[in-house]
């Protein structure tokens, strides 16, 4: 286990497929794959907000001058403050007469981020630092355009300290930081061999100059190279990287942990960490949209041929359940209706725990991310509340007892009432905030909708996503009290998180995990509720069709609740993992 996890969780890459002018002619603006980078991120925000980062690559610069780019922040907004410098330094340069937007070639001569191929990162930082040196792309540089490298992606590593000692075993002398940096200088170490390959090769054929050049970086495969530098890799990851050729690659863990899509046209191939920023960015449908396949690298080259390809063994399909309840965006449409199942999975342990008092209820969520889980809860309430009225009307109109009175209280006065009681109003995962600040993040971060519940009269049922530390869930139950609530009930649209999660999304440690040092009861103490529950693996399962069943279909990993990884721990993921017997964490549902 890597001595710094990082979750690093949003990746973007474009790659135009035509000349700027193109676009200046048919869109109106030389900046169009500069744009459609930006939105892409900023549709990709929920992803990340500790740092953003993006690279860029020019085609067909003359010699001496400068093809590729970089410019990364950690401040806050970093993403707003990337594009509101990078596009301040345009418009500076259009006021002095550097750039004229209708002709393109000024724009690429004179702005850094005027290329064809472009690169972006939303960094999400647990343990792994919050400073800029953190933060991707990370850039490897060479005077040769084969061996400049840019890199990001959207993973974690399990034996990062296995492959610091494999770069020593080559001979590097690597300094021990992140998972990416090992991985940077993996690749960049059978890049560089694939390029000595390639040129030895054509000086034996009396190539020089700028034929020699050309003819490396035609011949250069980056599939070759991934195949190569992968052999160690244990982990779930997806990788995006940007070679000074113009060359580009996106790689996908061979089980598939961390999910990637891309789409193509005559004009753009574009990839996000999601399917729904694709869709909406370059309007689109869901059918032109494809995941790039586990254990497969989609490779695009300089002259803008594509090909997908294996570069190491397929396993076992494993996506991470846990990214698609928590911080996938809902509005894709598989992910929405998967959100809405496992809500109404909730259903019976709600009605169990109000004892069918409809009248004196009220049901809510928080975070945002539970919205939709609540939308699922509250249809499959209002069906069980629909059979209900239905067999009283039945029943009062066989008796001739049904009354006005009758039916406004069995539907007026006894209907599932929805309210929003705590509003997020930023975009904040709590759970990996910096620890020092979370407590004072949560405190601004939430606010009580006063009103919204009728003080001392009202039972408060709150649906969230996951429960991982506690802390947040402890002020949340503190502010529903506030706002009035006699009673407050958690139900949690997910099972308990016990287990590290060290392929999907970068849980803290077992002793931080409130499920792994809990049972149930004292878990609703520690968060103040009157009462707790939480959905099985078994109804996770169920809500996704069972495609975690399926060998043919989609499946997903569940080990950061159940603790069945898919490889064998090292010694020190064993220690923060050792079981303990845990009583009645999850009802069946």
């Amino acid at each position: 286990m890597s001595d710094f996890v990082s979750h690093e969780c949003g990746v973007a890459l474009v790659r135009l497929l035509k000349p700027l002018s193109y676009y200046q002619e048919k869109y109106g603006t030389p900046l169009w794959g500069f744009t459609k980078l930006f939105l892409l991120m900023e549709k990709q925000h929920n992803r990340g907000q500790d740092g953003a980062g993006v690279a860029c690559v020019k085609l067909d610069v003359p010699a001496g001058e400068p093809f590729m780019f970089r410019e990364r922040n950690v401040k806050s907004n970093p993403l707003d403050r990337i594009f509101k410098d990078l596009l301040g330094q345009y418009n500076e340069k259009v006021a002095s007469g550097a750039i004229h937007p209708e002709f393109p070639e000024t724009v690429k001569r004179n702005f850094d981020f005027g290329g064809e191929l472009f690169l972006g990162h939303l960094r999400y930082g647990t343990s792994g630092g919050y400073n800029l040196s953190a933060c991707h792309p990370y850039f490897r540089r060479s005077p040769w355009a084969t061996r400049n490298l840019a890199l990001c992606g959207n993973f974690n590593l399990t034996n990062t300290a296995d492959l610091n000692q494999s770069l020593i075993g080559i001979g590097q002398h690597p300094v021990f930081a992140t998972d990416t940096q090992a991985v940077l200088e993996k690749i960049g170490f059978f890049l560089d061999e694939e390029h000595e390959d390639i040129y030895r090769y054509l000086r034996t054929r009396n190539l020089a100059g700028e034929d020699l050049s050309r003819r490396i970086s035609e011949d250069l495969d980056l599939a070759r190279v991934l195949s190569r530098a992968s052999q160690k890799w244990d982990g779930g990851y997806v990788l995006c990287g940007l070679v000074g050729n113009g060359d580009a690659f996106v790689a996908r863990d061979p089980s598939g942990v961390r999910p990637c899509h891309w789409f193509q046209n005559d004009e753009v191939v574009a990839f996000a960490s999601e399917r729904a920023p694709l869709m909406t960015v370059f309007d689109l449908a869901v059918g032109d949209v494809r995941e790039v396949q586990p254990g497969h690298a989609v490779v695009i080259k300089r002259r803008g041929t594509i090909s997908e390809q294996p570069f190491t063994p397929a396993l076992p399909r494993a996506s991470c359940s846990f990214e698609r309840i928590y911080f996938s965006r809902g509005n894709d449409v598989d992910i929405y209706r998967e959100r809405q199942a496992l809500g109404g999975k909730l259903a019976p342990q709600v009605l169990k725990a109000i004892d069918n008092n409809w009248a004196d209820t009220v049901f809510s969520f928080i975070p945002n991310t539970a919205e939709v889980a609540y939308y699922g809860l509250m249809s499959a309430l209002r069906s069980v509340r629909r059979d209900e009225v239905k067999a009283a009307i039945l029943k009062a109109s066989g008796e001739g007892a049904l009354t006005e009175p009758l039916l406004d209280e069995l539907i007026l006065r006894n209907w599932p009432r929805g309210e929003k009681v705590v509003s997020k109003d930023l975009k904040i995962r709590t759970f990996i905030g910096q620890e020092s600040m979370r407590n004072a993040l949560v405190s601004h971060v939430y606010d009580i909708t006063y009103g919204s519940v009728r003080a001392g009269v009202d039972n408060l049922v709150c649906v969230d996503d996951s429960i991982v530390r506690g802390t947040t869930s402890v002020k949340i139950v503190q502010m529903m009290r506030e706002a009035g609530a006699r009673e407050v009930h958690f139900r949690i649209a997910s099972p308990p998180i016990t287990h590290p999660d060290y392929y999907g999304i970068d849980t803290p440690e077992r002793d931080k995990l409130l499920a792994a040092t809990h049972d149930l009861e004292g878990m609703r103490k520690f968060i103040g509720a009157d009462s707790l529950a939480f959905l099985s693996v078994e109804g996770i399962y169920r809500a996704m069709g069972e495609k975690g069943r399926d060998p043919v279909r989609p499946q997903f990993t569940d080990h950061c609740f159940t603790g069945e990884y898919p490889t064998p721990l090292t010694d020190r993921m064993a220690q923060d993992t050792s079981p303990r017997q845990l009583s009645l964490l999850a009802e069946a549902s």
